[in-house]
C-alpha cells in the first residue's frame, strides 16, 4: 500500500483540505484586510477586556460558528485538530503583526485608514445581519483597497518595532481567545447543532460587530459589543428544559388524534401527510434572507 493510500494519510489530507482552508479564510481575514492592526493602533486592545472583546468578535463571531457547525465534517476531535492547525499560526501572526504595528503606521495616514477599516467592519456586520442588505453594499475587499490607496504615504516609511510589550501580549491574547472560542465550538458541536439557532446568533453577533467600529471613530463604546455578543449567545441556545413532559403530552395528543381519525373511518397514512408538508416550511427564516443558494450554503456566509 502506497503512502498516499494509507488511511491516516487520507484522513490528514481531508482534514488539511477544504475544512482548514475555509476556516483559515474566515479567521485570518482580519489580519489580511488590515482591520486587526487598525484596532491595535486605535487603542481597542489597550485593556485585557478589550482584547477579549476583539478576539471574540473579530476572530470568532457568527462566521466562525457557522463554518464549524454547518460546513466542517468529521468528529469533534477532527474538527478540533483543524482549529488548532489554523489557530496556532493565527496566534503567531497576530503577535508579529502587533510587533510591526508602528512600521505599518509609518507608511499610512492612520486617520484615513482607520475610517476605511471602520467601514469594512460595518459592511461585514451588515452582510452578516442580512444577505439582502449585503447585495447593495460594496465588497469589503474593495473598501479596504480604496483605503490603502487613499492613506498610503511611503515617504515616511520607517522600520519600527512595538516597544510596548503589554500591547503585544494583548494582541496575542485576542487571537488566543478567538482560537479558544473556535475550539469550544468544535468540541461542543454535536450539542450546539441540536440546541443552537445559528440565525439568532448571527443576527446578535452582527449587532455586536456593528458597535465595534466606534473604537476606530474615537467614541467610548466600552464593553457594549461584548455584552451584546453574550446576550446573543444566551438567546440563541434553546435548552430542552422540561422537554420530557412536553414530549409525553405531545405523544398523548398525537395518539388521541390518531384514534379519533380511525374512529371516523380515516386511515393512519392520511394523517401523517399534513405534518410532512408543514415540516418543509421555515418559519424561523429572517425576512429577505434566502436560506440556501446553488451550493446549498447560506448566502450571508
Amino acid at each position: 500500500m502506497s503512502t498516499s493510500q494509507h488511511p491516516v494519510a487520507l484522513q490528514m489530507e481531508r482534514i488539511i483540505g477544504g475544512d482548514a482552508k475555509l476556516l483559515a479564510l474566515v479567521m485570518m481575514l482580519p489580519l489580511v484586510d488590515g482591520v486587526f492592526p487598525a484596532l491595535i493602533l486605535a487603542g481597542a486592545l489597550n485593556e485585557p477586556l478589550g482584547a477579549i472583546q476583539v478576539g471574540l468578535l473579530i476572530f470568532g463571531g457568527s462566521a466562525t460558528v457557522a463554518v464549524i457547525l454547518a460546513e466542517m465534517d468529521g468528529t469533534p476531535r477532527e474538527q478540533a485538530t483543524v482549529v488548532l492547525l489554523v489557530g496556532i499560526p493565527l496566534i503567531l501572526l497576530a503577535a508579529v503583526q502587533a510587533a510591526l504595528a508602528p512600521a505599518i503606521e509609518s507608511v499610512l495616514d492612520i486617520d484615513i485608514f482607520e475610517r476605511f477599516a471602520a467601514l469594512v467592519i460595518l459592511a461585514i456586520a451588515a452582510k452578516t445581519a442580512s444577505a439582502t442588505i449585503g447585495d447593495y453594499l460594496p465588497n469589503p475587499v474593495v473598501v479596504i483597497g480604496l483605503g490603502l490607496v487613499a492613506s498610503l504615504n511611503p515617504a515616511g516609511a520607517t522600520f519600527e518595532v512595538m516597544t510596548n510589550l503589554v500591547l503585544v501580549a494583548h494582541a496575542t491574547l485576542a487571537a488566543a481567545v478567538g482560537v479558544g472560542f473556535a475550539l469550544t465550538i468544535a468540541l461542543t458541536g454535536p450539542y450546539l447543532r441540536e440546541y443552537m439557532d445559528i440565525d439568532r446568533f448571527r443576527f446578535g453577533s452582527a449587532v455586536a460587530l456593528g458597535l465595534l467600529p466606534l473604537s476606530l471613530l474615537w467614541m467610548a463604546f466600552g464593553q457594549a459589543p461584548l455584552a451584546a455578543l453574550i446576550v446573543a449567545g444566551l438567546f440563541a441556545v434553546d435548552l430542552p428544559l422540561g422537554g420530557d413532559d412536553a414530549d409525553s403530552s405531545t405523544g398523548t395528543d398525537d395518539a388521541a388524534a390518531q384514534m379519533g381519525a380511525l374512529a371516523d373511518g380515516g386511515e393512519k397514512g392520511d394523517s401523517s401527510e399534513p405534518v410532512a408538508a408543514e415540516s418543509e416550511d421555515e418559519p424561523d427564516a429572517y425576512p429577505g434572507d434566502d436560506g440556501t443558494d446553488t451550493a446549498g450554503r447560506a448566502p450571508w456566509l
